[in-house]
């Protein structure tokens, strides 16, 4: 799927406010929450469904767990917009 599919009411900004995956809506199809994640790189908002991890949602990488559960309750992250 490509963002040339994506529903015309949903952008960056709705996915965000209803905590869910804006580049795993649009390029899977899927509604999957926003979760902490983390890889070799750090910690990152991203989603995961049973199979593993979905969608890298955030630009940015955090250190800790803390200051990404941190980003993701007040909103002070970054979201992709590309995968």
């Amino acid at each position: 799927m490509s963002l040339g599919s994506t529903p015309a009411s949903l952008n960056a900004a709705n996915a965000r406010a209803e905590s869910i995956g804006y580049l795993a809506l649009a390029y899977t199809g899927k509604r999957l929450p926003l979760r902490i994640r983390h890889s070799a790189a750090g910690h990152y908002i991203g989603t995961a469904d049973d199979d593993g991890p979905v969608s890298r949602e955030s630009a940015e990488y955090f250190r800790s767990r803390h200051a990404a559960d941190r980003a993701l309750a007040t909103g002070r992250w970054q979201q992709r917009l590309e995968p």
